[in-house]
C-alpha cells in the first residue's frame, strides 16, 4: 500500500537528502522507517510489521528479493522510506517490482522526497531488467465514514494521494483487483486499486511514461501478484487468488491502464459490489 504522500510543490528535494538502500538488519534507519509507517498510515496492523524488515532485506531468494529505501538527510534523519520487493519471472514478461509500501514524515511532505524514493525503485527496476513498478492504493470512493476519519487523523486526504501516485508515473490497471488477507478468518480488502508504471527500456525520464503504453499483460500482473502473495499466503492460495483475479478480468490477453485517479470500471459503474 502507498501511504503518506502529497503532491510535489514547486520546491525539488533538499540538495542534503540522499536515498539509499538499507541492507543491515540493526541499522537504525529500519527502526525509523518503522515509526513512519506507524503514524503515516491509518490502519498501521494491516502492514508488514516492523520486526519482520531486518529478516526480509537479509534473504536470500531468486524468485524475490526485499529492499528498504530511506530517503535521509545528511545528519541522518529520515524523512521517508519504501519498502519493495522485485520479482522476476521466467521468460519474456521478465517480472517486475512490487512496492508494498511508501510514506513520508509529515514535516518533509511536498519536498519531492516521495519523488525521490519513486525514481530510485525504478532505477533498480531497469537495472534489474524487471518490466515496472506494482503498487497498491486506498481510493476514495470505496472508504468507509470510519477510515475516512481515522486516514484524516494521519494528515493524509485519499484523493490527494492519488493525483501524487498519478504524477509519479503511477497509474490504475483496470481489472478487478482486491488484496487477500491471511489467516482463517481473513477476507479480501476491496477497497485498494492496483496501480502499475510501466519502464520503457528507452526512456529518458523514469518518471514519465510512454504514451503507447495503455495496457499491461494479464499474465505479468498475475503472475507478479501470485509471486508477492505466495509469501504470506503460500503457494496454493497465492495461485488460486492469482487464477481467480485471471477469471475476473476474463483472461485478456492485455488489460487496460486508466489514470491513477481513477478506479477500476469494476468499481465506478459498481457502488454496490
Amino acid at each position: 500500500m502507498l501511504g503518506a504522500m502529497t503532491p510535489a510543490g514547486p520546491h525539488p528535494t533538499p540538495e542534503p537528502v540522499r536515498v539509499r538502500r538499507v541492507t543491515d538488519p540493526a541499522d537504525p534507519a529500519l527502526h525509523a522507517f518503522g515509526v513512519i509507517q506507524e503514524r503515516s498510515y491509518y490502519a498501521p496492523e494491516m502492514l508488514i510489521p516492523p520486526e519482520m524488515f531486518g529478516m526480509l532485506i537479509t534473504r536470500r531468494d531468486p524468485q524475490r528479493e526485499d529492499r528498504l529505501l530511506v530517503a535521509q538527510t545528511r545528519g541522518g534523519e529520515v524523512l521517508g522510506g519504501t519498502l519493495i520487493s522485485h520479482l522476476p519471472l521466467p521468460g519474456p514478461l521478465g517480472g517486475a517490482v512490487f512496492n508494498s509500501f511508501m510514506a513520508v514524515t509529515r514535516a518533509a511532505r511536498g519536498l519531492g522526497v516521495g519523488r525521490a524514493l519513486h525514481r530510485a525503485t525504478l532505477d533498480g527496476a531497469r537495472q534489474a531488467g524487471l518490466r515496472g513498478v506494482f503498487a497498491d492504493s486506498v481510493h476514495p470512493s470505496r472508504q468507509g465514514e470510519e477510515d475516512r476519519a481515522a486516514e484524516a487523523a494521519t494528515g493524509v486526504d485519499p484523493a490527494a494521494r492519488r493525483a501524487a501516485l498519478h504524477a509519479l508515473g503511477l497509474r490504475t490497471v483496470n481489472v478487478p483487483y482486491w488484496q487477500p488477507v491471511g489467516g482463517p478468518d481473513g477476507g479480501p480488502l476491496t477497497d485498494l486499486d492496483l496501480l502499475y508504471h510501466p519502464l520503457n527500456p528507452d526512456e529518458t525520464d523514469p518518471d514519465e511514461i510512454n504514451p503507447d503504453d495503455r495496457s499491461v499483460p494479464l499474465a505479468l500482473v498475475t503472475g507478479v501478484l501470485r509471486a508477492y502473495w505466495t509469501g504470506w499466503l503460500g503457494e496454493e492460495r497465492a495461485q488460486a487468488e492469482a487464477q481467480a483475479l485471471a477469471e475476473r478480468a476474463g483472461h485478456a490477453a492485455r488489460v487496460g491502464l486508466l489514470p491513477g485517479t481513477d478506479t477500476p470500471t469494476y468499481w465506478s459503474g459498481s457502488a454496490g459490489r
